[in-house]
């Protein structure tokens, strides 16, 4: 698992957008960065700055994944055939955490990390405790019986900020979604614009 170092919101603050489309953000009340001097900094971003806002945005929409783990899943996406960025945000989504997030099983992707840790999920009967298990179409994922009552799950069900993609079919009745197929970058709800492309330049250099 990798490990969150700081909170969740100042990824929104220094990134100045607000990546999950939350309400709690603080990019809803000050659009500027953080710090002393954060009202002036305006200046213009090189190419590599601008890649480089494009792979933290990404990366910290799906937890602050670590380098690592992130880096991996590029190579991963550029090894395989098509568009390189499409792969990428296939293999992105294809994640347990991400599926689970998308279900609207838990109100954030941290929560989602935090709950398979914990072993509330199960992938096809059977329990997995591994934010990064890859889905496959047609996996069913289902919250274990005992942790359905769980406060932090009834909430993010009624959670109106943002809908159940149509690649996962979500059956709140009975805490079950079905991994329907891997999303291409127009699927996926994303409350701010992503550029996989400038990703794939950034490691390309």
């Amino acid at each position: 698992m990798s490990k969150r170092e700081s909170s969740k919101y100042k990824l929104d603050r220094r990134l100045g957008e607000n990546i999950w489309g939350r309400p709690k953000s603080p990019v809803n009340r000050r659009e500027y960065g953080p710090g002393q001097h954060g009202q002036r900094r305006k200046g213009k971003l090189s190419d590599f700055g601008v890649q480089l806002r494009a792979k933290q945005k990404l990366k910290g929409h799906y937890g602050d994944i670590s380098e690592k783990q992130f880096r991996r899943i590029y190579d991963e996406a550029n090894r395989r055939k098509g568009d390189t960025s499409e792969n990428l945000i296939g293999l992105l989504e294809s994640r347990l955490d991400a599926v689970v997030y998308r279900a609207k099983f838990v109100p954030t992707i941290f929560a989602s990390r935090q709950f398979i840790n914990h072993g509330h999920v199960k992938v096809n009967g059977r329990r997995v405790n591994i934010p990064s298990y890859r889905c496959r179409p047609g996996d069913v994922i289902e919250v274990r019986e005992k942790s359905r009552e769980l406060v932090m799950v009834l909430e993010a069900v009624q959670l109106a900020e943002r809908d159940v993609p149509d690649y996962v079919e979500a059956d709140h009745s009975k805490m079950k979604a079905t991994f329907t197929r891997v999303p291409q970058l127009a699927d996926v709800p994303y409350a701010v614009q992503m550029e996989p492309n400038l990703v794939v330049e950034f490691y390309s250099r």
